[in-house]
């Protein structure tokens, strides 16, 4: 059975399907929005981390060539 309220703004009654309804629509509207939030930021985490693995892989390959020894083998 569904309750009924009375509306202070202009006497209509305010029954229990109609808050429910309510809530269902703003939660809905507020569920599609973080869902396109939540997506763009999973594709600029992963371009961030993209981007770091690349960097510290230049950056590690430059060392290296900065600090390796060069041997040379002479036949004598």
């Amino acid at each position: 059975m569904a309750e009924t309220f009375k509306s202070s703004t202009d006497g209509q009654r305010i029954t229990s399907q109609d808050i429910s309804d309510r809530v269902r629509q703003l939660i809905g509207g507020a569920g599609d929005a973080a869902e396109q939030v939540s997506s763009a930021a999973v594709a600029v985490a992963a371009a961030i981390g993209t981007g770091l693995v690349l960097a510290a892989f230049l950056f590690g390959r430059r060392r290296g060539r900065r600090r390796s020894t060069i041997v040379e083998v002479v036949r004598v």
